[in-house]
């Protein structure tokens, strides 16, 4: 049962019943815990007897709906690999709660691979467990890194197995959210041609993350123009850290600038501008060097949703239209600025600063020419001495010239040791993770996801007994191709 500790509530899903479906999860043969967020649940309010006990267990497993729960699947829409499909929605997942933290701000609590909705189209509506236990770790070490991101409140196995290519233990993963609102609500809002609607939502996304655009002038150009930016900050972050959504469909971008649903996402190791991971992007449509264009992509459908709410009239005007397209076109530079930022930050330098952009540049082709990793390269800057950062090189004349220009360029003061705050010395790696899953799966294990996750916590602090962690694949390990998990 609720305390005093814990609020929630059910905005999203009172708006208007034809934006959701309610529904239960589906019960499950034999619950067991896997992993709980006790620091998040504590954060949220939620009371500490719901975990580690047979009560929280049924909650999370989907087995018992609560009184502070009222389940309900999510519509959307979305353009998936650009094709736009008018009906998505939760196919796995439900909303139970949204839950309103000591320090006043809501989070959607959603469990996924509960089972059936009225949005599943034929599918089972399951999670098998690699997935839910990938999410779990990427998702929290994203947000260690400091990315915007959903997160992982709990796993649950569900003691049943899911077929897909063949049979796997299944999961569910609780995930808190600022909302789960994204890109393809709002075109699925847009086709109902319903005016009000369109305005009531698009309030309401102002009310729960920009609050500040209800008083502009222009409200919804000014909320075009505040998802615009978030997401251009975004993007710049995951740029930073060599991270591959894999899944840039309009149905995952949040509208909340979080990063969502990592299905066949992946940290890249040698540095290409065109790694892909994605088995289902054959090609590459989103590629790492792609994120951004695409990202402002999503974002011109984002901006045709608010055309009928950019003129007085409820038309797509040539004014409205004109309006959007110079709000979208203004997001390349708000990335670039974003990125220069994040990029020059690992060098210890400022975008002002004379020949940063360019030193920049210079690393990043360097780690392409020799296919050097790009976690290791910038974590390496760290070091007093270059040694570590020379082992990378098979020469090094490779690497010294630049080395030496960025020494000239350093700031009054700086001190190589400050990009350990900067520059992490471990990520998930794609091997890594996968390494766990066959654990968890082949041996009933959780060794390695537990490890990881500790790990994670602190991304930025190196220990030796955890050098194992810092390394990229080798060529026996190597994991090119992820799976969405659906």
């Amino acid at each position: 049962m609720p305390t005093k500790s814990m609020q929630s509530e059910h905005s999203y899903t009172q708006l208007d019943p034809r934006l959701s479906a309610s529904c239960e999860p589906t019960p499950v043969m034999q619950p067991q815990w896997l992993a709980v967020n006790t620091e998040l649940a504590e954060y949220l309010g939620i009371p500490e007897d719901l975990f580690g006990n047979a009560h929280g267990l049924r909650i999370f497993a989907g087995n018992e709906v609560p009184d502070w729960a009222q389940p309900a699947a999510l519509g959307y829409a979305g353009h998936q690999f650009a094709n736009y499909v008018p009906q998505l929605g939760d196919g796995r997942a439900v909303l139970l709660a949204e839950v309103i933290a000591a320090d006043g701000k809501r989070f959607d609590l959603q469990l996924k691979g509960s089972g059936r909705t009225p949005f599943s189209r034929g599918g089972d509506g399951r999670s098998p467990l690699g997935p839910v236990l990938r999410e779990y770790v990427v998702s929290e070490a994203m947000h260690r890194l400091g990315v915007p991101t959903t997160r992982a409140l709990a796993a649950v196995a569900t003691g049943e197995l899911v077929q897909r290519e063949q049979a796997e233990p299944g999961a569910i993963l609780t995930r808190v959210a600022s909302s789960h609102l994204r890109v393809g609500t709002a075109q699925y809002v847009l086709a109902f041609k319903d005016r009000e609607l369109l305005q009531s939502f698009a309030d309401y996304v102002i009310q729960r993350h920009y609050p500040a655009c209800a008083a502009a002038e222009q409200p919804y150009l000014s909320l075009l123009q505040a998802v615009i930016d978030r997401q251009a900050q975004l993007i710049a972050k995951w740029m930073s850290l060599g991270f591959i959504h894999g899944v840039m469909n309009t149905d995952n971008m949040s509208l909340s600038g979080e990063t969502i649903d990592y299905g066949p996402c992946a940290f890249m190791e040698a540095y290409d501008p065109a790694t892909v991971f994605s088995f289902i992007d054959r090609r590459g449509r989103y590629m790492y060097q792609n994120q951004p264009p695409i990202a402002m992509w999503n974002l011109a459908r984002f901006a045709e949703t608010l055309l009928p709410l950019l003129h007085a009239e409820g038309e797509a005007s040539e004014p409205a239209i004109k309006a959007a397209t110079e709000a979208v076109e203004g997001f390349e530079a708000r990335y670039q600025h974003y990125y220069w930022q994040e990029m020059t930050r690992k060098l210890g330098l400022t975008p002002e600063s004379p020949g940063a952009q360019l030193l920049v540049q210079d690393f990043l082709d360097l780690l392409a020419q020799y296919k050097i990793d790009f976690t290791l390269a910038f974590r390496y800057l760290s070091d007093e001495e270059p040694t570590r950062l020379a082992q990378l090189f098979a020469n090094e004349a490779h690497w010294r010239p630049w080395y030496e220009r960025w020494q000239a360029a350093w700031p009054h003061g700086f001190k190589p040791k400050q990009l350990q705050q900067v520059n992490p010395a471990y990520i998930p790696r794609n091997h890594r993770i996968q390494e766990l899953i066959d654990e968890a799966i082949k041996e009933g294990s959780l060794a390695k996801f537990n490890r990881l996750n500790q790990v994670l916590r602190e991304p930025f602090i190196e220990r030796e007994e955890n050098q194992d962690l810092m390394a990229p694949a080798t060529a026996s390990e190597q994991v090119t191709r992820t799976f969405c998990g659906t």
